[in-house]
Order: structure tokens, then C-alpha cells, then sequence
């Protein structure tokens, strides 16, 4: 395969260059300062920059939800597609190399970077939201009885299926190819190589991983603002904090924060590595928990019956743009599947660049299967034990979990209702102090993974970036947080994902092409060598069989030939 040039390539960790000049000037500063700027205006005008996103939210999600809606169904169907296909053969890495990483490591690293703080924060809420009709019912989940129950359940399913993972397999199967299978640097430009030639080394190149970095920052700190007001509600409900507000968060975004820092700075095979075995761990004591104290049976039944509806009405569901409801149906899109949609591919770059790194050595096949198969049938199970729970003792049990305002409108405890959920089993308070350090080690591993992702598209694709770059971006996902959650809470931490995400999907569209125009090359190329090995090996298969009936010399000549030859010599 083509090897990367001198000037392509990362500087040597052996050989590091004094610290100013340790990272790509061109992408580290303007991503910097767009990162800087950001957090100090929203830090002096938090309520200006929380009006100007009020402001923005409406017409955005109006205008592009459709958008949003059917390029992640495209992915969904190019995910699928590239793995069943011929090309699914092709390996990740020189063809006789093995995974750098065993399965159980491979897996945990990238299902705590993709999915971890989200799957706690939305586990009991989401599917409770939805059985509430929050913020309304333009869903098509008519009422809060049975056949309500059972549609949230599978409406959640869509949210955290196969959509969010195939966002990730398109981003990540491009990162991979580029970086283990052509030898080129960590940066999401050299995914695009294919298209734009020699040009993603100059200005365009920049203004793709700019657009990556200061994405990546405003999804992975989406991620940290719902994390954190989580753990400040877990706090509230263990009596160690009242009331949890924007200082108790600040404080805790902090703290998480330093964790973060000092894991990034251990590496990828130390810190990142054993934080993410170890969320793995907490996560299935806590899942296996509320399985056996919960309705264990229904759960099972739940989770089989869920799925089988979720296959049932993928289709429908995938194209759903809520058209008919009006302003409804636009409020329910940027509260529900459009902020989904647009969370995952803000998260994208982080998570692709990273599942992309720890990929080295696996057939595109198999990547595929374990990023967008494995994921999807643990999200299943957990939303079915979490979610279906909370389901089952609104319906079934003591109630609890949904109250109502002023107005008599329903209401749900979103930052609280898995403690709400837990303290209703026996050892609940155990489980809940379980809950929040899970959520805390969450947050450390989301944060510390997009910190090294983005120090390496900062750094020109180094692999093991410098220290001090690290810790700078760690800081910078913390301040980011904190912005957001200054400006506007919830609302604001949605928004900025739907808004930041519009840029890079269109770099997604390109990266689907780009697979496909470089598979399709490597395939050609395969077939060509094949069919010449083929002809070699039938040649002197014939070649052989002729010699042997005595038809033609081992010297390649045939007895008439040799005759003749002999009678002329005569």
C-alpha cells in the first residue's frame, strides 16, 4: 500500500520537538481560540448566549430534522451493506497482523467512549418521557397505558440501535482504512484522501479536522453536562448536596474533570484501558442487579417482544419526520430523534477516530459486526432492564415515577429517576451509591478518550500526542460543559449538538463515498492478482500434465520438435 510521505507523516514520539511546536499550528490554534472564545463569552454573557441559542433552535431543527433523518437511514443501510459485501474481507492493517487488542478490552473501550454517560442518564428516563408524552405527543404514543408502555420501549430502541452505531461504523471504518491500511496519520482528513488528493494537506484538510475537533468538543461536553447533573441529582437523593444548581455542577465538572486529565496523561493501554474494563464491570453488577431484585420475567418477555416490534417498524419509524403535528412534532424532533441524530454525529469524529485507533488488525467485517451488532444487543438489554422496570412499577408497582406540575401535566424526574427506579429495590441505597460512581467513572472515560482523539488531530495525527496538549483539551471538554450549562441547561447542551453536528454530516456523506471508491480500488486490485496467480497455477498445471504423458520435454519442447531438431542436425 502507499506510504505516508515525510510531511504527512506525525512527528516521532522518540524525537519531540519543543512544546509549541509539538502540535499542527494550522488546526490547534483556530480550533483554540473557536473553543476559548466560546467558553469566556458564555462565562461573562450566559444569558445572551443562552437567548441567541433559544433563538436559533426553532429554525434549525424545522429546516433540517428531514435531513437529519434520512442521511443517518442512509448510514444505517451503507453500514449493512459494506459489511456483508466482498469488501468485508479487507483487513484493518497489513493482512498477516493480529488485533492489537483482545476482544473483551476491544469492546469495553468502545462502548464506554460511544455510548456510556448516555446509556445511565437515559436508561429509566427516556422510555419514562415517552410513556409521559414529554414534551408531548406527537410521537403517535397516544395514552400512558399498556400499548403506550410497549411503543416508548421501542421507540427508545430506535434512538439507541442500529442508527447511533452506524454513524460510528461510517466514520470509524474510514479513519481505520486510512490510518492502519495506508499508513497514514491519525486525522480525519486522510478519510476524505480518496476524493480531495493531495489537497486534504492544505487548507481544506485543516478546515476538516477544525470542524472535527470543535465538534467533538461540543458533543463529548454534551455528554459531561447530562453526566454531571445526573451525579448532582444522585447527591441530592444520598443527602450529601441539597438542591444541586450551576456551582454544585461547576464544582463537579471540575473535579470530574482533573480525574479526567490525570487518566488521558497515563495513555490508551494504561488508563483509558482499565477505566473502561472497569466501567464494564460496574455497569453489568448494576444491569444484573435490577435484573434479579426487578420483574425479572416480565423483563425477559419485555425484551423479546421490544425487539421483535422494533424490527417490526424500523422502516416506519426511520423516516418518522412528525410532518402532520405542526409546531408539536417540531418540538418533539429537537427534544427526542433529531437531537439524537445530530448528539451522534457530533459525537462521531471522537468516537471514529477512537474505536478507528484501537481497530488495528480486524477485517472490515468483523469491525463492522462488533461496532454495529454487539453494541445494539447490549443497549437492547439495558434499556429493556432499566426501562422496563421503571415501566412496569408505573403500570404494575407503587407508581412514583411521574408526577405532574401546576397545571396537571405530567411530569418526569430525568436527572433522578434511575435513583428514583433503584431506590425502590432491596438495597437501593447500595445500588444508587453504585450508580453514581458508575456515572463518574463514565464521565472520566468519555472525557479522557475525547481528549487524546482530539490531541491527535491537533497534533497532525501523532498517536501518542504530548502531555501538555492533553491536559489543555481535557480542560477545555470541562469548560465547554460548564458553558453550556451555564446558558440553558438541557435545553442548551441539545441544541449545540443539533447545531454542531450540520457541518461534519456532510463530510459523513463524503467519507461514505470515499469507502467505497478505496474498497472498490483494493477489490479490483485483489481480483487482478488473483486471476493472475490463477493463470500462473493453471500453466503449470498443464505445463506438468504434458510432461508427464510425455508430450513435451521438461525442457518445454514437444517429441515432434525434438525429432525435427535431431533430423536437421543430420
Amino acid at each position: 500500500m502507499t506510504e505516508t510521505s515525510g510531511t504527512e507523516a506525525a512527528t516521532p514520539t522518540g524525537s519531540r520537538q519543543p512544546w509549541m511546536k509539538s502540535v499542527a499550528p494550522k488546526v490547534f490554534w483556530p480550533s483554540a481560540v473557536v473553543i476559548v472564545g466560546f467558553v469566556l463569552i458564555t462565562m461573562v454573557f450566559p444569558g445572551a448566549v443562552g437567548d441567541v441559542i433559544s433563538a436559533i433552535q426553532e429554525a434549525v431543527i424545522g429546516t433540517f430534522s428531514w435531513y437529519y433523518m434520512l442521511i443517518v437511514s442512509v448510514f444505517v443501510v451503507f453500514a449493512i451493506w459494506v459489511g456483508l459485501s466482498h469488501f468485508g474481507d479487507i483487513k484493518l492493517g497489513p493482512d498477516e497482523e493480529e488485533p492489537e487488542f483482545g476482544l473483551r478490552s476491544w469492546f469495553a473501550m468502545l462502548f464506554a467512549a460511544g455510548m456510556g454517560i448516555g446509556l445511565v442518564f437515559w436508561g429509566v428516563a427516556e422510555p419514562l418521557n415517552h410513556f409521559a408524552g414529554i414534551p408531548n405527543r406527537a410521537s403517535g404514543i397516544a395514552a400512558a397505558d399498556e400499548a403506550g408502555a410497549q411503543d416508548s420501549m421501542v421507540q427508545t430502541f430506535l434512538h439507541w440501535g442500529l442508527h447511533p452505531w452506524a454513524i460510528y461504523v461510517v466514520v470509524g471504518l474510514a479513519i481505520a482504512y486510512a490510518i492502519h491500511r495506508k499508513k497514514r496519520p491519525v486525522s480525519i482528513r486522510y478519510a476524505l484522501e480518496p476524493l480531495l488528493g493531495r489537497r486534504v494537506n492544505g487548507w481544506i484538510g485543516d478546515t476538516i479536522d477544525i470542524v472535527a475537533i470543535v465538534g467533538t468538543l461540543f458533543g463529548v461536553a454534551t455528554s459531561l453536562g447530562l453526566g454531571v447533573m445526573q451525579v448532582g441529582a444522585g447527591l441530592d437523593f444520598l443527602g450529601i448536596v441539597s438542591d444541586p444548581g450551576n456551582l454544585t455542577y461547576v464544582v463537579l465538572i471540575g473535579a470530574i474533570t482533573l480525574m479526567a486529565v490525570v487518566s488521558v496523561v497515563t495513555g490508551l493501554k494504561r488508563g483509558i484501558k482499565y477505566l473502561s474494563n472497569i466501567n464494564m464491570g460496574l455497569a453489568g453488577l448494576l444491569l444484573l442487579f435490577v435484573l434479579i431484585a426487578g420483574p425479572t420475567l416480565f423483563i425477559f418477555r419485555e425484551l423479546v417482544q421490544s425487539i421483535g416490534d422494533y424490527f417490526q417498524n424500523l422502516l416506519r419509524m426511520s423516516f418518522n419526520t412528525t410532518a402532520y403535528q405542526g409546531e408539536e412534532g417540531t418540538a418533539w424532533q429537537g427534544w427526542w430523534t433529531t437531537f439524537y441524530w445530530a448528539w451522534w454525529i457530533s459525537w462521531a469524529p471522537f468516537v471514529g477516530v477512537f474505536i478507528a485507533r484501537i481497530s488495528r488488525g480486524r477485517t472490515v467485517r468483523q469491525f463492522v459486526a462488533g461496532v454495529l451488532l454487539v453494541p445494539t444487543a447490549v443497549t437492547f438489554l439495558w434499556f429493556s432492564v432499566f426501562g422496563g422496570s421503571a415501566l412496569y412499577r408505573q403500570l404494575f408497582g407503587q407508581g412514583g415515577l411521574i408526577g405532574t406540575d401546576d397545571t396537571g401535566a405530567p411530569t418526569v424526574d430525568t436527572n433522578g429517576s434511575l435513583f428514583g427506579l433503584l431506590d425502590g429495590l432491596p438495597g437501593g441505597t447500595i445500588a444508587v451509591v453504585g450508580a453514581v460512581i458508575l456515572i463518574v467513572l463514565f464521565f472520566v472515560t468519555s472525557s479522557d478518550s475525547g481528549s487524546l482523539v482530539v490531541d491527535m488531530l491537533s497534533s497532525g495525527g501523532d498517536p501518542d500526542p504530548p502531555t501538555w496538549s492533553r491536559v489543555f483539551w481535557g480542560v477545555m471538554e470541562g469548560g465547554v460543559a460548564a458553558a453550556l450549562l451555564l446558558a440553558g441547561g438541557l435545553s442548551a447542551l441539545q441544541t449545540m449538538a443539533i447545531l454542531i453536528a450540520l457541518p461534519f454530516s456532510v463530510v459523513m456523506i463524503f467519507m461514505c463515498v470515499a469507502i467505497w471508491k478505496d474498497f472498490h480500488s483494493e477489490r479490483k486490485t485483489m481480483l487482478r492478482i488473483q486471476r493472475r496467480m490463477q493463470r500462473d497455477e493453471l500453466t503449470e498445471h498443464v505445463s506438468q500434465s504434458l510432461i508427464e504423458e510425455g508430450l513435451v520435454e521438461p525442457n518445454g519442447s514437444t517429441d515432434g520438435q525434438a525429432k525435427e531438431g535431431t533430423g536437421a542436425r543430420r
